[in-house]
């Protein structure tokens, strides 16, 4: 391959927020041992990206090498131009999708070189838009229900920010698996959040969860602060509180407990979210899709504006 090849990128030369990217050309990756070179055709953005260490050093704690121009976007989907030595089980001209390791660069360019353990072949009936706005907030939900929360049939499960990026697929996804939902949401977004699964929603402006649940299995939080501390409360001993914004005091736990993390590349959840979509179970929700050009505002809006579902950059 012509390794001065280029692209169009959207790419940050020094740490800030979305006023840092540029759109511009960039020199084209070349995929190495292990890796596939993608033709983005969707990538998605994801509120705070900009600010966290792993986005601009290769550290999650922002003690490693500063890692200047970035590429954002971690959520890609695309096919697959070329292959790197020892890759035999993908092919090129496979669809896939994936979420690219946060230490690297992500996929708001035109293409982008990933390791191939976590792309998954993307479903044919899956659109390249719905398949990049389901792997971080998607996997986020699975792991958080599945293999955090250890989630059963028949379980009761409380989500916090049903309408939002990852609430919604928590939502869905623990109703597909036999659970009995409520989630918290806005009144604008009651309905919504029934279409997606949802036995109750509570009016968060209004209303108390605390005083309209109680002996839940599961509390999946996406909002942090005294919203995360009251959770404690409805959870039946033996619960778990599952977060993703913050640990879990575990002083304030009792008989429950609490667990938080972060969201990792995972080629088998991919497929099994994969599975779900192709069951009917699951489906991604887009609040907006936008050129690759105008990823900048794409990330400031995501920052100032309520939105349902995922931002999805158009690439190709």
């Amino acid at each position: 391959m012509d390794t001065t090849a280029s692209m169009h990128a959207v790419r940050g030369h020094s740490r800030g927020g979305p006023q840092q990217l540029v759109h511009e050309v960039a020199p084209r990756p070349v995929p190495g041992p292990g890796e596939v070179l993608v033709a983005v055709r969707s990538a998605s953005i994801t509120s705070g990206e900009l600010g966290w260490d792993a986005t601009w050093t290769d550290s999650f704690d922002g003690t490693g090498s500063p890692r200047v121009p970035i590429v954002p976007a971690k959520e890609v989907s695309g096919t697959i131009t070329e292959l790197g030595s020892g890759v035999s089980e993908l092919s090129v001209g496979d669809e896939v999708f994936g979420l690219i390791p946060f230490t690297r660069d992500g996929a708001a360019a035109e293409f982008t070189a990933v390791p191939a353990g976590v792309l998954a072949v993307k479903p044919a009936a899956l659109s390249h838009d719905a398949a990049a706005a389901l792997t971080l907030a998607g996997l986020t939900a699975w792991q958080g229900l599945v293999r955090h929360g250890g989630l059963t049939e028949g379980q009761r499960v409380l989500v916090h920010g049903g309408a939002g990026g990852v609430g919604s697929f928590v939502v869905q996804i623990a109703a597909a698996l036999g659970a009995s939902v409520t989630a918290t949401a806005s009144a604008e977004d009651a309905e919504f959040v029934r279409e997606l699964g949802a036995e109750h929603v509570i009016d968060y402006a209004s209303e108390r969860f605390e005083d309209q649940v109680k002996d839940v299995d599961l509390v999946f939080d996406t909002v942090g602060g005294d919203i995360q501390t009251r959770s404690w409360q409805v959870l039946r001993p033996g619960g778990v509180l599952v977060s993703i914004v913050a640990p879990p005091d575990p002083s304030r736990a009792g008989e429950a407990r609490g667990v938080f993390f972060v969201v990792e590349p995972d080629r088998a959840g991919l497929t099994e979210l994969a599975r779900l979509f192709e069951s009917g179970r699951l489906t991604p929700r887009i609040d907006r899709v936008v050129p690759l050009a105008d990823a900048a505002g794409a990330y400031e809006a995501l920052e100032r504006e309520h939105r349902r579902g995922k931002v999805v950059l158009r690439v190709s």
